[in-house]
């Protein structure tokens, strides 16, 4: 009697767990949307510039892993995008051993750009700590670091997702005089051959640096000619070319949602495409941004992750363009 009451319980429990499985399975499965989390401006470990105090260093990066565990725990998220600026100042060995640790411990995959810190940078400094830029050879080996950390046959590449085509833009400019948000006459070439293979698809661009003239100049960077997308008027012809494009990606700027900035009508380039801003992570309060691809829609969230709130006053729904 004993052993069948013992049965009857495993198997009970046995159904309880497979109707569990089911039904969360289920709910993934028939979700009508592709979420997309977004990470602007990691800056692995920590800036020293920005913290040179060994216990603010630990508490800023203490900040970065909770981010990442609270990231794991959403069970939908589809990809996690990386908007440049991994590393923190120069693509040391050190910096990038910091930035693999970091992202090898995420559940969904990592589909990152570069930003100028992965690259431009020499690993020697100024007498005043200042960074400086380093010569061709020193950029190829720092863009190549960059493409074997993370797995990547090509800087820049494409994915499809759903009804959507996904962009990913590296910097990877070689010309000494270039800007610091500058794309060369190569990549763009690139970017026209695959919006021309798939003209029906909306697509997403994921960039570092902003495109121009979606911020206001509310500090000494913002808005000037290496924090935008260049060569401006290029790309600018190639938004216009392309008319499938309807949302551009970036960071680099560290514009925060406290700042009016961040959720803007400035935000729309040239009347059709949206800028969506996201902050830097070198902080103690860090947010970051959901993109939700529904078929006809995209929705825009904003999450805190000191207070594990959303941030309902910055929300935004775009529909596709096409």
């Amino acid at each position: 009697m004993k052993k069948s009451v013992q049965r009857k319980s495993q198997l009970f429990l046995l159904i309880c767990f497979l109707s569990l499985s089911f039904f969360q399975s289920t709910v993934f499965a028939t979700a009508d949307y592709y979420r997309i989390a977004i990470l602007g401006d990691p800056h692995l470990p920590f800036s020293t510039e920005r913290f040179n105090d060994p216990v603010k260093q630990e508490k800023v990066f203490a900040t970065k892993l909770k981010v990442r565990n609270d990231i794991n725990s959403w069970d939908d998220v589809a990809l996690v995008a990386v908007v440049g600026d991994i590393v923190a100042e120069s693509g040391s060995t050190l910096e990038y051993d910091s930035a693999k640790q970091y992202f090898a411990d995420f559940s969904a995959p990592i589909m990152p750009v570069t930003g100028n810190h992965d690259f431009v940078y020499a690993d020697r400094q100024t007498s005043s700590g200042k960074l400086i830029r380093g010569d061709s050879s020193s950029r190829g080996l720092k863009l190549e670091r960059f493409r074997e950390a993370f797995g990547l046959k090509h800087l820049s590449y494409t994915k499809e997702l759903g009804p959507y085509l996904l962009v990913f833009l590296s910097l990877e400019s070689d010309n000494p005089a270039f800007l610091l948000a500058q794309y060369s006459p190569e990549q763009l070439q690139w970017l026209r051959e695959q919006l021309q293979k798939q003209p029906d698809k909306p697509t997403l661009i994921f960039s570092h640096p902003p495109l121009k003239d979606t911020l206001l100049p509310y500090n000494k960077s913002a808005n000037t000619p290496s924090f935008y997308a260049q060569p401006h008027h290029e790309i600018h012809q190639l938004l216009a070319d392309y008319p499938q494009i309807f949302l551009w990606v970036s960071g680099h700027t560290h514009t925060p949602p406290n700042n009016v900035n961040f959720h803007s009508e400035n935000n729309l380039f040239d009347g059709r495409v949206w800028n969506i801003h996201n902050t830097d992570m070198d902080r103690e309060t860090i947010w970051t941004r959901s993109l939700y691809l529904y078929p006809d829609k995209v929705v825009v969230r904003t999450f805190n992750h000191r207070t594990g709130q959303w941030l309902d006053d910055v929300e935004r729904i775009i529909t596709r363009s096409r």
